[in-house]
């Protein structure tokens, strides 16, 4: 059996280990799916909400157009940022997004790819039963290995490149939200019917840990 030193020595060494494998990934792994491919010339990168009641949110959400309801762009707000951090706390997120992708497809953690943070958003919203604002599912660089998915959120009737994206996989749980054209980071296009298929399959299952009021 081995000493308390020797016990002591070989848990070092596996942390030690674990810190160099995730260096190793920082510096040579391909970028995988969901990466970031940020180009400055094109905009701006989204903000990240402050808290479930983040003001500035609610307000850009209210500015879609007039016959937006406060009510409905609270609660989006809200829903939107609380489903990151459960989430983050249920798939035990790791940073980079990048890392988490990598873990997942080797069966160390539960979730995280950026279609599932989409996946799960998406019906949590549509529960609110939304009068005045519409969902989309937004895709960006489909097929490749920047391929990334959101939901953004429009005026009913407003045009699709002025919604606003709501974002939980950029930074592991935390929310992202911008304009969907100043996103200097993608270039989104509007897929209703894989929205419609996202919330067909919802109905066939209950969203991990419905973000309640």
């Amino acid at each position: 059996m081995p000493s308390s030193e020797q016990s002591r020595g070989s848990a070092t060494g596996r942390s030690l280990l674990s810190g160099a494998a995730v260096a190793v990934f920082l510096t040579f792994a391909p970028a995988g799916e969901c990466a970031t491919w940020d180009d400055p010339r094109r905009g701006k990168a989204p903000v990240v909400a402050t808290s479930a009641n983040d003001v500035k949110l609610q307000r850009s959400l209210l500015a879609l157009g007039p016959g937006v309801s406060p009510a409905e762009a609270k609660e989006v707000a809200r829903v939107s940022f609380e489903t990151g951090r459960q989430l983050a706390r249920e798939w035990e997120v790791v940073w980079p997004p990048g890392l988490q992708n990598l873990l997942f497809h080797r069966g160390v953690k539960k979730g995280g790819l950026c279609f599932q943070w989409a996946a799960e958003l998406a019906p949590r919203l549509d529960a609110l039963k939304l009068r005045t604002l519409t969902l989309h599912w937004a895709e960006s660089y489909l097929g490749t290995s920047g391929e990334h998915n959101v939901i953004v959120v429009t005026a009913v009737g407003g045009p699709f490149h002025t919604g606003i994206l709501l974002d939980n996989w950029r930074y592991g749980g935390r929310l992202a939200w911008g304009r969907v054209n100043e996103d200097r980071e993608y270039e989104w296009k509007d897929n209703s019917a894989e929205l419609a298929a996202t919330l067909r399959k919802a109905t066939q299952r209950r969203p991990s840990g419905m973000a309640k009021k």
